[in-house]
């Protein structure tokens, strides 16, 4: 679908939430990142249960307005109508993209993986609206079994998939390296442990904002 996507965006795992006073946490964090500027975010939930899930869903939903906010549901291409969500990603080992797309139709957000110079080119073809690269650095947030690619590899990936595929770079962007990503070609960069570990989010975002710059990139 037709999006502006921002120049950086949170990806919530759900391991950073507490299980403790959970609903008020979320809900308290969905406002904020709302008030923070945030456009898109991508929950991810990999272990909990449908029921787990789609209340978080709810809580997400109802504090960040799909008039202000587009919600991205991490593999669950079953859940997303159920969840109110706006889209899906899908990585490897979940439904493929053309799957997802025929589940969801074209108004919806269909993310995929395609993060190494062996694979983008092999998915280009898909009727995906952005694909995640990555990890560019060494990332805790997310197991995987992929070498960093690092900023040279962003560079690479932007050659091979042209200038108007959407790149979303992943894994172990901070403050600090983020514009050096950018500039290397990518899109946008979703970001997890570097705002949601930070003391306040919604502050942590504020700073990515005003460090680079709150303007679409595509």
């Amino acid at each position: 679908m037709p999006f502006s996507f921002p120049k950086v965006y949170p990806i919530l795992d759900s391991s950073v939430i507490p299980s403790a006073g959970r609903k008020e946490f979320l809900r308290r964090l969905g406002g904020a990142l709302t008030n923070a500027g945030v456009t898109l975010l991508e929950y991810r939930n990999k272990k909990g249960s449908n029921q787990e899930l789609l209340v978080d869903a709810a809580i997400l939903r109802a504090a960040m307005p799909a008039s202000s906010v587009k919600l991205i549901l991490d593999d669950r291409v079953d859940l997303v109508r159920q969840a109110n969500f706006d889209g899906v990603h899908v990585d490897s080992g979940d439904a493929a993209p053309a799957e997802a797309r025929r589940l969801l139709g074209t108004a919806q957000i269909v993310g995929t993986y395609g993060g190494t110079e062996a694979l983008l080119p092999g998915i280009l073809h898909e009727p995906a609206d952005y694909f995640s690269i990555g990890p560019v650095f060494a990332t805790t947030t997310k197991q995987t079994s992929k070498p960093p690619i690092g900023v040279e590899g962003v560079r690479k990936l932007r050659k091979e998939a042209g200038a108007s595929a959407v790149l979303v770079a992943v894994g172990g962007v901070t403050l600090e390296t983020a514009a050096a990503v950018l500039d290397a070609g990518a899109t946008t960069i979703g970001v997890a442990a570097a705002i949601f570990r930070a003391a306040d989010p919604a502050a942590e975002f504020r700073q990515w904002m005003m460090t680079l710059g709150s303007g679409p990139t595509a």
